[in-house]
């Protein structure tokens, strides 16, 4: 699994970005984040219980990453096809804020080193990727366990202090002087 200071790997395909058929799907890739924070965050399969659950939440928060000059992009290895279907067929999920990234071919899953071996599918992975696309922060639960994207944001705040911040550390809270 690529860690923590490793180039986050390039990518490009297709993400859903509406519910209308004729223009809900758009072509996505590293360029469309350069010079951004970005955050990635992978669920194991779509049409399953706990994955709505993060995927909510994250809508939720979209506009606090924003304000933090951060994009958030939702992956799991089905097709645009089925994230459209999805996506209408869910209430929660009707209108995210964010791209919902295919990797179909798992060439990104891969890429990362977050493959489940067992199930096939992406592992519940998120990843913060500063403006010169390095990785700042990840994130592994197991496909069980649902993250806390509260908790993302949390860190998002420490990373872009570039300070010292101590453990529970909140945004607006000193940090540490040495």
């Amino acid at each position: 699994m690529l860690k923590v200071k490793d180039k986050f790997p390039q990518f490009n395909g297709k993400a859903v970005v509406g519910n209308d058929i004729k223009n809900a799907f758009i072509d996505l890739s590293n360029n469309d984040f350069k010079d951004k924070w970005l955050v990635m965050f992978f669920w194991p399969k779509d049409f399953t219980f706990v994955c709505p659950t993060e995927i909510a939440e994250f809508g939720k928060l979209n506009s606090q990453f924003e304000d933090r000059d951060a994009k958030v992009v939702g992956v799991s290895t089905d097709s645009e096809f089925t994230h459209l279907a999805w996506k209408n067929q869910k209430e929660e999920l009707k209108n995210l804020p964010f791209p919902m990234y295919a990797d179909v071919k798992r060439d990104l899953s891969h890429a990362l080193g977050i493959l489940d071996h067992e199930e096939g599918v992406c592992q519940r992975a998120t990843f913060i990727v500063d403006p010169q696309g390095i990785i700042r922060f990840v994130y592994v639960t197991d496909l069980n366990v649902g993250r806390n994207p509260a908790e993302v944001l949390r860190v998002l705040d420490a990373l872009q202090t570039d300070e010292l911040c101590p453990c529970n550390w909140k945004k607006g809270e000193d940090v540490i002087k040495i």
